[in-house]
C-alpha cells in the first residue's frame, strides 16, 4: 500500500510526488515524466488524451544540484516577469516572483540559466541571420553609421595641426566650410504661442542647418578620401612613391584622364583598385596569349618553354646580326646602288658624285647632261669675253631641268649668279 501523502505512477509505480501528468479523461490515472514522454498507455487511457501538469512545488527544472535551488513555480514567476517588466527591472521582476529571492539573485540566476547556459546558447545564435539593413540612407540618416561613429583624427604633426587651425579630439577645423552656419538656429527657440507659419519657418531653418552640416562633413569626407591634406602638406609626393609599385604607361595616364568624371562616385582607393585590376587583367591577357602560343607550338609543360624561349631568342639573334651585316653592306655599297639606273651609261666615270646624284634624280642620262654642262658653260665665257652668241640647247630639255641644271652649276662654281 502507497504511504500517506506520496504519489506515484500507475505504470512503473515511481514516485511522483514532486512532477506528474494528471490525465483529464481518465480517473486516477498519473504518470511520471519519463513515462508520459514514452507514450504509455494503460487501461483505457490513451496517449492523445489531455493532460494536467501537477507541481508539488519541490521540483527543479534544472535539477537538484542547480545553484539556488530554483523550484518550476519560481522559474514561471520569472519567466511571467520578464514578459511583464522587461530585461533590466531585477526589483521589480524579484518582488514578482517572492520575498525570497533578491535583484541580485534573480538577474545572476537568469543570466546563467537563459543567456550563457545551454538554453541560451540554443536560442540565442551567435550570428543573426537574415538581419535586416537599412539601405535607404546609408550616409544621411539619424542612425547612419556615417554620422553616429566619429572618423579617426588625421595623423599630423602638432605644427602641421596649427598650421591648418586643425582640433584632432573635435575632428574640427577653427575655419569651417560655411562658417556662419549655426546662425541659422542659435537665435530659435520654442514657444508655446507659437503659430503654425512661425513653427514651420523654424523647421525649415533647422532643415537648413541640417544640409549645411551633411555638405561640411561631405567636403571633409572627400578631403580625407583623396588625401587633400597631406597634398596640401607636400606630403603626398612621398607616400605615392613609396606606394607606387610599377610605372604608370602613357596609355593608362590617358585613361585615367578620360575616367576622372567617375571621382564622383567612388573614393580615391576604390578607383586606384579598378586601375590595378585593369593592369592585372591586361597582364593575365598577355599571359593567355602566351600559353596559347605555347600550345600552338606543340609546347605542353613549363619546363619545356623555357627551352623554347632560349631557341627563340637565339633565332631572333642571328636575325639581328644578318640584318645588321646587310645594313652595312648596304651603306658600303650604297652608292652604287643608288647609281643602278645609269651606271652603265656612257660618260658615266666622267661625273662627279654630286653630278651622279643630279642625273639620278632628274633622271638624265650622264652624255646629255655632258652635253647640256658644256653648251652652258661655253655660253657663259662668251657672254663674259663679250662675244655674241645664241643658246642653242638641245631640244630635249625644257625648263624645269635647265632650272634645275643652271642652280646646280651655280652652286657649284662653274657659272656666276649674273650668268644664272
Amino acid at each position: 500500500m502507497a504511504e500517506l501523502g506520496k504519489k506515484y505512477c500507475v505504470y512503473c509505480l515511481a514516485e511522483v510526488s514532486p512532477l506528474r501528468f494528471r490525465c483529464t479523461e481518465c480517473q486516477d490515472i498519473e504518470l511520471c515524466p519519463e513515462c508520459f514522454s514514452a507514450g504509455a498507455e494503460i487501461g483505457h487511457h490513451r496517449r492523445y488524451h489531455g493532460y494536467q501538469l501537477v507541481d508539488g512545488g519541490r521540483f527543479t527544472l534544472w535539477g537538484p544540484e542547480a545553484e539556488g535551488g530554483w523550484t518550476s513555480r519560481e522559474e514561471q514567476l520569472l519567466l511571467d516577469a520578464i514578459e511583464q517588466f522587461g530585461f533590466g527591472n531585477w526589483e521589480d521582476m524579484a518582488a514578482h516572483v517572492g520575498a525570497s529571492r533578491t535583484p541580485q539573485e534573480v538577474m545572476e540566476h537568469y543570466v546563467s540559466m537563459y543567456i550563457h547556459g545551454n538554453l541560451g546558447k540554443a536560442c540565442i545564435p551567435d550570428t543573426i541571420p537574415n538581419r535586416v539593413t537599412d539601405h535607404t540612407c546609408p550616409s544621411g540618416g539619424p542612425l547612419s553609421p556615417s554620422l553616429t561613429t566619429p572618423l579617426p583624427p588625421l595623423d599630423i604633426s602638432v605644427a602641421e595641426q596649427q598650421q591648418l587651425g586643425y582640433m584632432p579630439l573635435r575632428d574640427d577645423y577653427e575655419i569651417e566650410y560655411d562658417q556662419d552656419a549655426e546662425t541659422l538656429i542659435s537665435g530659435l527657440s520654442v514657444n508655446y504661442d507659437d503659430d503654425d507659419v512661425e513653427i514651420e519657418l523654424k523647421r525649415a531653418h533647422v532643415d537648413m542647418y541640417v544640409r549645411k552640416l551633411k555638405e561640411r562633413q561631405r567636403r571633409k569626407n572627400i578631403a580625407r578620401d583623396y588625401n587633400l591634406v597631406p597634398a596640401f602638406l607636400g606630403k603626398d609626393k612621398k607616400e605615392k612613391e613609396k606606394a607606387l609599385k610599377r610605372k604608370i604607361t602613357k596609355e593608362e595616364k590617358e585613361l585615367r584622364l578620360k575616367l576622372r568624371p567617375l571621382y564622383q562616385f567612388m573614393s580615391c582607393k576604390e578607383f586606384d583598385d579598378l586601375f590595378e585590376n585593369m593592369h592585372k587583367e591586361k597582364m593575365l591577357r598577355a599571359k593567355i596569349r602566351e600559353l596559347q602560343r605555347y600550345r600552338r607550338n606543340g609546347i605542353t609543360k613549363m619546363e619545356e618553354s623555357a627551352e623554347y624561349e632560349a631557341a627563340r631568342h637565339k633565332r631572333e639573334r642571328r636575325k639581328e646580326n644578318k640584318s645588321l651585316a646587310g645594313s652595312k653592306r648596304g651603306k658600303e655599297d650604297g652608292k652604287d646602288g643608288e647609281f643602278a639606273a645609269i651606271e652603265n651609261l656612257p660618260g658615266f666615270e666622267l661625273l662627279s658624285d654630286r653630278e651622279k646624284v643630279l642625273c639620278s634624280s632628274l633622271n638624265l642620262s650622264p652624255a646629255r647632261y655632258v652635253t647640256v654642262k658644256t653648251i652652258i658653260i661655253k655660253d657663259h665665257l662668251q657672254k663674259r669675253q663679250g662675244i655674241p652668241s645664241k643658246s642653242r640647247l638641245p631640244s630635249y630639255l625644257d625648263k624645269v631641268l635647265k632650272k634645275r641644271i643652271l642652280t646646280f652649276l651655280t652652286e657649284s662654281g662653274w657659272i656666276s649668279r649674273d650668268a644664272s
